[in-house]
């Protein structure tokens, strides 16, 4: 396959978009399926877990691989659901290009921002498709600008809608200057006509700004837009392409997926305006011992480098979403993981159709398959030619910020259970588990109450484990607010033997970071350093549970310095309880606060209904930044203590006659006032 004709992309937006009916639409239009799937009738390829199905939603990112004019493309259709986000961000990390698709009535929405900036993050440029616009209220002009206002983009229309007698029947190619007409029937291909004359004006406004934009960058255009001359069609699509590669505009495209209406064009302007392989600078990582950069090219006879960037956990073994970025895999290969330092077998390499798989004997640069055999990997390793070694950089997974209390419905179950959730774990790293050996139950924590009901429903489906579930709680954090000193001194005899340790900390606030509890050794520290790395690791584990409520410790740095070294009767055992004491006391003499998680949210609500709704947010201590007027809607945006928000879709659906829609999306941490702590039965332990 020649890798110039390939086209890694993901199908991204907000939930209710349209992505998988997008997706179901492109498997169709391919020849891949001959009967289109529908999300609402559970029939969708795309959308394969029977979760997915039943909840008429996509939970995980689904893979599959189409053809298009003589060119293949690696499709990934992505959750839209913020629970799920580390699904786009896993993908994002992999792909070339994207599609986001952007709802005609209600254009950017909060996730829609959301991928926007993961995106950005990751260097993925995309086409915009304006979605649903056959629906009552849309208009393409109002999504158009809230691409440019909401995500700060430059957005340029590569098409527009055509109605006739309110009905939506095809759009207008704006470059061409040609009207593309679609057929109720998808079998009956479109049909190119003249543009109506009603539209002509409008379409000259558009076609200028897309030249202005082009113009830009291509000295050429520039000369023909100064003196009013026309831009061969060539010239503009290979600028149009390099402006979009270059993710300096976004063409924007229109259509109504579930009525047939654009997805031809789109696939089009797939294949000529996102990038391949060829067209991406070459992947970048670092040499796991000497840490130099390196570089690999979308080569085949270059030394193999892939990122494995999803597990499906299976009963037989898990299934590895893996990105070839150099050279080639063939079963019975032996790679490298440069983490573990250990060889890895391929037993399978697989062509993926969402979950059906077909066996190729090889792969190649830009290649996006599925790797059985696996058995020392997880999300984020390099496999790599052992000869060439070299780490591409890791994926960084957001924190859980509601946790549950889990426990088997029989003892006979218990086993069962903590196996299944390892297997979930280490196949989704926004899950955590943890047992809690006082309780004999354990501890699971996600991105929200959906994220965790899935997880329930796949351990009774999949692993056929019956568990209970106890009501959501919120994923605290303790945080240091001023600094402390403590002092820590071992000196006893352990099995006969003398041991000693003596470490001075100094506790600090550290804003710097997120999650994490940052641990420094000062000059004068008199760890031995063959104990550091102990020391550190039981340092870490030891602010897993913090010194007011029991909470993980955040924004803490812990440097350790002085103390005292004997060469004669030193241990790692004294240094680490040494450590360990001093810590205590430095956290005991120094102030925490309580943190909380915070949730933006946007609230959809019909006008009518938008006082009431804003009333039951300011019992929730909301703090509600705008209201705006988006047709006869009200979009209510602010923020909210995710403590505030248990149950609330049903809240909301019963204030507004279920016409309502909200998304909410992490917004950090936030100080719990002091006087709530008793109120949601926080005690000082």
């Amino acid at each position: 396959m020649d890798i110039g004709r390939l086209r890694n992309l993901g199908v991204v937006a907000h939930i209710d978009a349209g992505k998988t009916t997008v997706s179901e639409r492109i498997l169709y239009f391919c020849g891949v399926e001959h009967r289109i799937g529908e999300v609402d009738d559970g029939t969708a390829v795309m959308d394969w877990m029977p979760e997915e199905r039943e909840r008429g939603i996509s939970i995980t990112a689904a893979a599959t691989t189409v053809a298009w004019r003589e060119h293949a493309l690696n499709l990934i259709d992505t959750p839209g659901h913020v629970d799920f986000t580390i699904e786009v961000e896993r993908s994002l990390r992999v792909l070339d290009g994207a599609v986001l698709v952007i709802d005609a009535v209600a254009g950017v929405q909060a996730q829609s921002e959301t991928v926007w900036r993961q995106m950005r993050r990751h260097h993925v440029p995309a086409i915009a498709f304006v979605n649903k616009c056959d629906r009552a209220g849309a208009d393409f002009m109002m999504a158009l600008e809230s691409l440019r206002r909401r995500l700060g983009a430059h957005p340029v229309a590569l098409q527009y809608p055509i109605y006739r007698e309110q009905k939506l029947v095809g759009v207008v190619d704006v470059l061409r200057r040609r009207a593309i007409e679609f057929d109720e029937d998808p079998s009956i291909a479109p049909k190119e006509r003249e543009v109506p004359a009603e539209l002509a004006d409008e379409i000259g406004v558009l076609r200028s700004d897309l030249f202005d934009a082009l113009a830009d960058g291509d000295e050429e255009i520039l000369g023909a837009v100064l003196e009013s001359r026309d831009v061969p069609l060539e010239r503009a699509r290979a600028a149009l392409r390099r402006a979009t590669i270059e993710a300096r505009i976004l063409p924007v495209l229109a259509g109504a997926a579930f009525k047939n209406v654009g997805i031809q064009p789109l696939l089009d302007a797939i294949v000529d305006y996102l990038p391949s392989p060829l067209d991406v600078p070459p992947i970048g990582g670092k040499h796991p011992e000497s840490g130099a950069s390196e570089t690999r090219a979308p080569d085949v006879k270059a030394r193999t480098a892939a990122l494995a960037f999803k597990l499906h956990a299976e009963a037989h073994g898990d299934m590895t979403f893996v990105r070839i970025y150099s050279g080639v895999l063939m079963p019975g290969e032996q790679l490298l993981n440069p983490r573990t330092k250990k060889l890895e077998r391929i037993a399978r390499v697989l062509r993926l159709h969402a979950d059906h798989r077909t066996q190729v004997e090889t792969a190649g640069p830009g290649d996006i398959v599925g790797v059985q055999g696996l058995k020392f990997t997880t999300t984020g390793d390099t496999l790599c030619d052992p000869g060439a070694p070299i780490v591409l950089e890791r994926l960084v997974y957001p924190e859980p910020v509601i946790t549950m209390v889990l426990e088997p419905a029989s003892t006979a179950e218990r086993a069962k259970l903590g196996a299944a959730l390892k297997h979930l774990a280490h196949e989704d790293p926004s899950f955590h588990q943890r047992e809690d050996e006082a309780t004999g139950q354990w501890i699971v924590s996600g991105m929200g109450e959906l994220h965790l009901e899935v997880m329930l429903h796949r351990l009774a489906s999949e692993f056929r484990v019956e568990a209970r579930m106890g009501k959501p709680r919120v994923a605290y954090r303790e945080a240091v607010r001023t600094r402390g000193f403590g002092q820590g001194r071992v000196e006893r005899v352990l099995g006969g033997r003398e041991v000693f340790g003596a470490v001075d900390v100094a506790l600090e606030p550290a804003d710097d970071l997120e999650t994490t509890v940052d641990v420094v050794f000062e000059a004068d520290c008199k760890v031995p350093s063959a104990w550091r790395a102990a020391v550190k690791e039981s340092i870490v584990l030891a602010a897993h549970a913090g010194p007011r409520f029991g909470f993980p410790l955040v924004q803490a740095r812990v440097r350790l310095s002085g103390g005292e070294s004997r060469p004669k009767t030193d241990s790692e055992v004294g240094f680490l309880q040494a450590a360990n004491l001093a810590l205590k006391a430095a956290l005991e003499s120094a102030a925490v606060d309580l943190l909380e998680p915070v949730m933006s949210f946007e609230i959809h609500v019909p006008s009518e209904f938008s006082s009431g709704v804003l009333a039951d947010l300011n019992s929730r201590h909301a703090e509600v930044s705008s209201v705006q007027a988006v047709g006869n809607d009200r979009v209510l945006i602010g923020r909210v203590p995710l403590y505030a928000m248990f149950g609330y879709s049903t809240v909301v659906r019963s204030l507004s006659q279920g016409r309502a829609g909200h998304s909410l999306q992490p917004a950090g941490f936030a100080k719990v006032p002091d006087a709530e702590l008793a109120a949601r039965g926080l005690v000082w332990t």
